[in-house]
């Protein structure tokens, strides 16, 4: 594998006023980044040093999301190179994956309102992004 440094579009932002747990928002965020294509199979994410030193965070919170990571199939480490996104596919039950669905867009509407934005912002701001086809051209 020819390690691909992650690119300069992605970068790990913490909010530390949002109530969640931050290597859960560093979980969220290596998810979040697979999903939108800004990460791919091959990526080398930074080292637990650097993004501690870089989000100014212990590095045993990195520890934690990327263990959490590696062990639900996103991540592999190597001893010796790093840490990359892994080109394993994660295969889940049909209903499993519409239940997750449902649950991720139940959170995400429910967060955006609180937020003062209604569902047709949301499906805008969805619109704009871009698709798994367009970022393959």
């Amino acid at each position: 594998m020819n390690p691909r440094p992650v690119s300069s579009r992605f970068r790990f932002q913490l909010d530390l006023h949002s109530g969640v747990p931050v290597y859960r928002q560093v979980i969220d965020q290596v998810r979040g980044g697979m999903a939108s294509g800004q990460l791919a199979p091959g990526d080398q994410l930074p080292t637990v040093r650097q993004l501690a030193v870089d989000l100014a965070i212990n590095p045993n919170t990195v520890v934690r999301a990327y263990r959490e990571l590696e062990l639900g199939g996103l991540l592999e480490t190597h001893q010796g190179t790093g840490t990359f996104i892994s080109a394993q596919k994660i295969k889940r039950a049909d209903a499993e994956r519409d239940r997750q669905l449902a649950q991720i867009v139940a959170d995400c509407v429910s967060r955006a309102g609180a937020a003062g934005f209604t569902v047709d912002d949301l499906m805008e701001e969805l619109r704009g992004l871009p698709t798994e086809q367009s970022r393959r051209r």
